[in-house]
């Protein structure tokens, strides 16, 4: 195995301070929206190319590291963009610019009120998902995930009615307890290894973890990132905080906020626990069996649900789980399969949200029982929707299929044919709660479309290029950005350092 090279560099902080530069640009310029929405685009553009930037190094095993300050002995506010937070960030930054276009045409399309606080705290939101893709250690992850956890509550209130408020607060409750959870797990790691950095492999030096203090250690750190990850039954926060706009339920669900969740189950599996210590410990039985039942019973909700936003909301709780389950299953295919499903989940899901978001705009529509024959009305928007649901159900050539095939190269890897059986049934549920709402916009008669077409052509353009992207990577998963060669890369810097 290669000795990753680290080396200074400033790029990663200003990856992080890009988009907080952008605040208070866009806060000034709330009288002129062309101009605070140019604010909003060029920051997303110069935050991924500077992502992109340290793509090469990440692919050549280098790290670009830059220490903020030493807050106590051994432990300092440090940002770390090794191969994993390289994968994360290009997500993450990658999609807010079709995020950010597609916020201008939903906003505008209803008239939103407050679009200045909205596109203020997406800016933050996203400065915090890069800081938690760059963090060198526990201490560094947990300011910016709290950070995350703040600068979202705005957007998920964002309609400012009662339901909106409620949902709001019971975000806040979840994931303000989760983060307390956190601190109580990086406290007891630095009173165990005198570390909180992360380590491909694990942090813990042999005998450091017995039986006695393994496993509490270990669910308090379930519980930490796994109300993030939407593991059952810390999960039903997700689809109350689906009353907010549609461009929000996106972030939530594909760029920043559950993405942070499982990619800190990664973190926590690969770079805090390692693999040794998972199996010693028999934790990573507990992680698969919780993912399996998440997955399952998701999917099953999933398909009671009318409401659009919540039936994918619940599809979104069983696919989180699928990230869970590779990195449970400690092999090096379902570890690259879980983080290409990072990566993949998130171009088909946030299609499907998009579309979503296209159709209130449009019709006003919010339930899938009235989606009869959209489709020959907004057939690019439906289209795109297919694309999306075919995907998730893992069939080719889609994306979702790829990442799909390593998890379940990754079961057979184990030996252990369980986790197969979970993923082919978990895609027979998905063709069961997906496929028929395609089925419905096209091939049904709906009423009261006289008139209508597509959505404004900044909703449309993004939700058709992310389809067309989830179509691509299907074909050439390695295309672009390198997704499969990072995430194999990554497995076994951390199967291999056992």
């Amino acid at each position: 195995m290669t000795i990753p090279e680290t080396y200074t560099s400033l790029i990663p902080l200003w990856a992080v301070l890009v988009s907080l530069a952008a605040v208070p640009l866009i806060l000034i310029s709330s009288k002129y929206r062309n101009l605070r929405e140019t604010w909003t685009i060029a920051a997303s553009i110069i935050k991924f190319g500077l992502v992109l930037s340290l793509l090469p190094g990440a692919l050549a095993n280098k790290t670009a590291e830059i220490k903020i300050l030493e807050v106590f002995q051994g432990v300092d506010l440090t940002l770390r963009a090794d191969p994993f937070g390289v994968f994360f960030a290009l997500i993450a930054s990658g999609l807010w610019i079709f995020t950010s276009f597609y916020s201008i045409g939903y906003v505008r399309g209803l008239n939103e009120h407050k679009q200045t606080r909205y596109f203020a705290s997406f800016a933050v939101c996203l400065s915090a998902t890069i800081g938690i893709a760059f963090s060198a250690n526990l201490l560094t992850f947990i300011i910016f995930y709290e950070i995350l956890t703040i600068a979202t509550y705005p957007l998920v209130i964002h309609k400012e009615t009662r339901e909106a408020i409620i949902g709001g607060r019971k975000y806040l409750v979840y994931t303000l307890t989760a983060g307390l959870f956190l601190i109580a797990a990086a406290a007891w790691t630095y009173q165990i290894a005198g570390t909180l950095d992360f380590k491909a492999g694990g942090l813990f030096s042999d005998g450091m973890l017995t039986a006695k203090n393994a496993l509490p250690l270990f669910l308090l750190f379930v519980m930490g990132v796994g109300v993030k990850a939407g593991i059952m039954p810390l999960h039903s926060w997700l689809p109350t905080a689906m009353v907010a706009p549609t461009p929000v339920s996106a972030l939530l669900h594909a760029v920043a906020v559950v993405k942070a969740g499982v990619f800190g189950v990664i973190r926590v599996v690969g770079f805090v626990f390692g693999p040794y210590l998972m199996r010693e410990f028999g934790l990573n039985n507990i992680l698969m069996t919780l993912a399996g039942i998440t997955i399952l019973v998701a999917s099953l909700i999933a398909m009671r649900q009318d409401n659009l936003k919540r039936r994918l909301a619940f599809s979104t709780v069983g696919h989180l789980s699928y990230v869970v389950l590779g990195a449970a299953m400690l092999t090096p295919s379902s570890f690259t399969g879980g983080m290409m499903h990072i990566a993949f989940h998130a171009t088909m899901k946030i299609t499907l949200f998009f579309v979503a978001g296209a159709i209130y705009v449009n019709l006003h529509r919010e339930k899938v029982s009235e989606l009869d024959g959209i489709g020959k009305v907004m057939p690019w928007t439906m289209g795109a929707f297919t694309v999306g649901a075919i995907g998730l159900a893992g069939i080719p050539p889609i994306n979702g299929f790829v990442s799909k095939w390593y998890l379940g190269m990754g079961s057979v890897e184990l030996g252990n044919l369980i986790p197969l059986a979970i993923l082919v049934i978990s895609g027979i549920l998905n063709i069961a709660y997906l496929i028929p709402i395609s089925y419905v916009a096209f091939f049904k008669k709906g009423e009261k479309l006289e008139g209508k077409g597509e959505a404004p052509l900044f909703m449309v353009v993004p939700l058709v290029i992310t389809a067309i992207l989830s179509v691509i990577l299907g074909i050439f998963p390695d295309l672009f950005f390198k997704f499969y060669k990072l995430a194999a890369n990554i497995a076994v810097s951390i199967i291999g350092a056992n």
